[in-house]
């Protein structure tokens, strides 16, 4: 099983851009679909975006609220996934969670395999 880290939160002003990364180890990255997830205080855990194995500028998908703003990307020669997050909005406070699974459905689904520990980010108006 591939065990997760992110890395990448921290406080930002309304409008700034922040990118989160994943660093898997422990399995075969490039057979993984890779997605970010977030919390915020009081809320349920919410799909953000996710991205597949085989990815190769396409097979990426995204909640609405983060379209045109919101950018995931794997490099797997580092076996990392990023997001990048630009026009940052205080809704978009929360922490975010990295996860891999077997699909890009199992992603958007919240099936995953593997979580990180998750890493805060939070914007202020």
């Amino acid at each position: 099983q591939v065990q997760l880290v992110e890395s990448g939160g921290g406080l930002v002003q309304a409008g700034g851009s922040l990118r989160l990364s994943c660093a898997a180890s422990g399995g075969t990255f490039s057979t993984y679909a890779m997605g970010w997830f977030r919390q915020a205080p009081g809320k349920e855990r919410e799909y953000v975006a996710a991205i597949s194995w085989n990815w190769n500028g396409s097979g990426t998908s995204y909640r609405d609220s983060v379209k045109g703003r919101f950018t995931i990307s794997r490099d797997s020669a580092k076996n990392t996934v990023y997001l990048q997050m630009n026009s940052l909005k205080p809704e978009d406070t929360a922490v975010y969670y990295c996860a891999a699974g077997r699909n890009l459905r199992a992603i958007v689904e919240g099936d995953a395999d593997s979580w990180g520990q998750g890493t805060q980010v939070t914007v202020s108006s």
